[in-house]
């Protein structure tokens, strides 16, 4: 038992003694590590923004612990590229170890300043020099750079942004923003470059922004556009003909371009349309990403539309993709998506005119908490007319079992009409069976609908609408209506026999 202890003792002392030791042996890199990857892509970003930060894993494969003399970028401190090996952040760095058959981690980052005078998009490269015993490694970096037009508010002499009270409160009351107005010569947004936009850009009294064909405008994160009294939107796009690239459309997202945020909502705020805005209008767009991409207040009285939507996709809002208060809108071949409240929210009555869109709220980012469609003129804090409410050859759909809310405060105007359109509304358990408002029977608020029938959507989860040849909304809508707008949102006729929703069906689709 004694000479147990002894051996015990022994094996403790070198344990301790070998892990206090600091002369431990590295053998030079003999110059086969092993890489992750050999080419680290950090997307796109734009210029004078950071990129997220992407990382290469190096593996030591050899049984014995190795030291790399030197790992630096090869343009050195001139890089834009900036590294992170072991917690230290810099551009060289010497004598890294690596334990036998381990691995170490690098993290890598850039900021490109395209302000010298490059070109609009520049390819910007440079790599990871690995120094061994008898070669180099390297590891290659490449970023595509992309120039843009910044608008941003200015930074006052505390430190602070220059910020903007404005009316965004949903209560009325005026909320504090960074934000900035748009100068005279900063209110014609073109395709020659990109926009990229920080805190609320406000469109001054009684002016016109104006977005071309093709533009691309990005939001950082909380920000967007505020339409003033007397201001207005006009958006400017054209049917592109390729969908993938939709090079005529104008797009609205936000300012990460890496492939990770292609479908994270609620990177920005959205546009907002304050009471007095006028003459608005959105023709083929896509907004998406945004909180409430559109948030449109009216007082009632417009006879013109406060908006006008046309061809245009919004889809992917955190909150709401279209909501709107008492406000005057009228939308042709839309596609409202997937959102965390509402697809589509008319708030406070109003007047609203919808044809051939497709309202369908496929939400695949946890749970929401409200319909595709909610429609009403009752609120904790206001009440108002909803004059007029038409749905003419729509589509209102979505992934819960009851894709419409009504709420009629009783005293107020409440009209609205469904025409020859598909709506999802399974009340299972026969909660609404004696609301009046939902007797699907009655011409005055229903005719000719189509009661949770299979739109067959191609793919909603990548926020395709297209319908299958299965779906019920094939050869369903009513032709006299169709006929007020020929074609459908990808510039297909739909003067024979036309489906319901903003899309016809296509047999090559």
């Amino acid at each position: 038992m004694q000479r147990i202890i002894l051996v015990l003792s022994a094996l403790i002392v070198l344990m301790v003694w070998s892990s206090c030791r600091k002369d431990f042996a590295y053998t030079p890199n003999p110059g086969n590590l092993e890489f992750s990857k050999d080419t680290v892509y950090l997307d796109t970003v734009f210029s004078k923004i950071s990129s997220s930060t992407y990382s290469l894993k190096v593996y030591n494969p050899n049984r014995d612990a190795i030291e790399i003399p030197t790992i630096r970028l090869k343009q050195g401190q001139n890089s834009f590229y900036r590294m992170n090996v072991d917690g230290v952040a810099g551009k060289e760095f010497t004598n890294i170890p690596i334990l036998a058959q381990d691995s170490l981690y690098i993290f890598i980052e850039t900021t490109v300043d395209l302000s010298n005078g490059l070109e609009n998009e520049f390819l910007y490269t440079d790599a990871i020099a690995f120094e061994g015993k008898m070669i180099t490694q390297e590891v290659q970096l490449v970023t595509l750079v992309k120039d843009a037009v910044f608008h941003y508010p200015k930074t006052l002499a505390d430190g602070t942004k220059e910020t903007l009270s404005l009316d965004m409160g949903l209560n009325g009351a005026p909320i504090q923003v960074e934000g900035f107005y748009l100068q005279e010569d900063e209110l014609h947004f073109t395709k020659d470059k990109p926009h990229v936009i920080y805190g609320y850009a406000v469109v001054p009294e009684n002016q016109v922004l104006l977005m071309d064909s093709g533009s691309r405008i990005h939001f950082h994160k909380d920000s967007g556009i505020y339409m003033g009294n007397g201001a207005s939107l006009q958006i400017d796009g054209a049917l592109s003909l390729d969908q993938a690239l939709l090079e005529n459309e104008v797009i609205l997202e936000g300012d990460r371009l890496e492939p990770q945020y292609t479908d994270i909502p609620g990177q920005w705020g959205g546009i907002w349309f304050a009471e007095g805005s006028i003459d608005n209008r959105i023709t083929y767009a896509t907004l998406k990403n945004a909180t409430v991409a559109l948030m449109v207040k009216g007082d009632g009285l417009m006879q013109s539309p406060t908006l006008t939507l046309e061809n245009t996709r919004i889809h992917n809002a955190s909150n709401t993709n279209l909501w709107t208060q008492n406000a005057h809108v009228l939308a042709e071949n839309t596609l409202l998506g997937g959102a965390g409240r509402n697809a589509l929210r008319c708030d406070l009555g109003g007047r609203y005119v919808f044809t051939h869109c497709t309202i369908a709220n496929y939400w695949s980012h946890g749970s929401r908490s409200g319909t595709a469609l909610f429609l009403g003129n009752h609120d904790t804090s206001n009440t108002g007319d909803l004059i007029s409410a038409e749905f003419n050859n729509c589509i209102i759909d979505g992934n819960a079992p009851l894709e419409i809310s009504l709420r009629h405060n009783g005293l107020n105007a409440f009209n609205f009409n469904f025409d020859h359109s598909l709506i999802k509304f399974e009340d299972t358990s026969g909660q609404y069976a004696n609301t009046d408002l939902y007797d699907f029977g009655d011409t005055t608020y229903y005719n000719n609908v189509f009661l949770n029938q299979n739109a067959d959507f191609k793919d909603v989860i990548q926020n395709n609408f297209l319908i299958g040849e299965a779906s019920m909304a094939r050869n369903k809508a009513l032709l006299e209506t169709a006929l007020n707008v020929p074609y459908d949102i990808l510039g297909t006729s739909r003067t024979d026999n036309p489906d319901i929703g903003a899309y016809e069906f296509m047999p090559d689709n």
